[in-house]
């Protein structure tokens, strides 16, 4: 969120949480990128908060309800307010539980952790895709976020200013191969997170916590572990190794090509761009994303 959305998202939030009869007299943030992510204090609550019209997903609110009942393990709506997504002055905003920790991507960001976190991260995902398995809901195809980044890289130059021709050319043509590889794999599809990447992962004493659901699509599970440290996945059950490699290198692909995005509001968004162009000029073996932003 860019600088001069910062205070008016904010106020937007605070104001909000106090006329559902939430104490919030001040905030903390949490994460900032396209979308606000803080914490309201005293109340002790997490308020999302993206800029109107385009921003949060509903279909966030619905699922993470649905996969708690099932007993998944993700973060859910706080209980003391509606759920659903709020509007004021221009922002959506949605409230969640909070839960005092910080999330897995400072285990993973310095090298790998312990064997045994890895395990309980990679059980925790096998346990929030057999709920998921459980679902039945209208959702995207993964291989929509793949077009719109195909999308974004076709565009006119100035819209990927960032990218050199030969880098531009890499981009693309990876997107266009590892597509249609992923596609002709005829793997199994099902709901998946989208992003359950270390920084969308609370660390919590009872087992790790899945958040930001918005990203919510269908496709192969190997889909998900692509975003995943490779300790985890080698944890995780009865995986395609050669379409895990394949969706590896399409998700570094289509990160590049959301961080050429003039509407990406990523704080360091040149150094990951970076990162994974490097990642992808290594080719295969592809990096996961947390070695890339070691390596950076």
């Amino acid at each position: 969120m860019s600088p001069s959305d910062l205070l008016g998202a904010i106020d937007a939030a605070m104001s909000t949480a106090s006329s559902l009869g939430l104490a919030a007299e001040n905030a903390v943030v949490l994460s900032n990128s396209t979308k606000l992510t803080l914490r309201l204090a005293p109340c002790d609550v997490v308020a999302r908060v993206a800029r109107a019209p385009a921003g949060l997903n509903p279909l966030e609110l619905t699922l993470a309800r649905c996969l708690a009942e099932s007993g998944s393990p993700v973060v859910v709506p706080d209980p003391r307010v509606e759920s659903r997504v709020y509007r004021r002055g221009g922002f959506l905003i949605t409230f969640w539980t909070y839960h005092a920790s910080g999330t897995l991507w400072e285990h993973y960001e310095s090298g790998a952790p312990e064997t045994h976190l890895s395990a309980r991260y990679a059980r925790a995902l096998e346990q929030l895709h057999t709920g998921m398995r459980k679902l039945v809901l209208a959702t995207p195809h993964f291989m929509d976020r793949v077009d719109e980044a195909q999308h974004i890289v076709g565009q006119h130059t100035n819209r990927t200013a960032l990218l050199t021709d030969a880098d531009h050319e890499l981009v693309s043509g990876t997107l266009a191969a590892l597509r249609r590889s992923v596609r002709d794999s005829g793997a199994r599809e099902q709901l998946l997170h989208g992003e359950p990447h270390p920084g969308n992962v609370l660390d919590l004493r009872g087992g790790p916590l899945f958040i930001d659901l918005e990203t919510c699509c269908r496709g192969p599970v190997e889909f998900d572990l692509a975003h995943v440290p490779d300790e985890v996945s080698a944890h995780y059950a009865n995986v395609d190794a050669d379409l895990l490699q394949d969706c590896r290198g399409l998700v570094l692909a289509m990160v590049a090509a959301w961080r050429c995005d003039p509407g990406d509001q990523l704080p360091n968004r040149e150094q990951v761009l970076a990162a994974n162009l490097r990642g992808l000029r290594q080719g295969p073996p592809w990096p996961t994303l947390d070695a890339l932003g070691r390596s950076g």
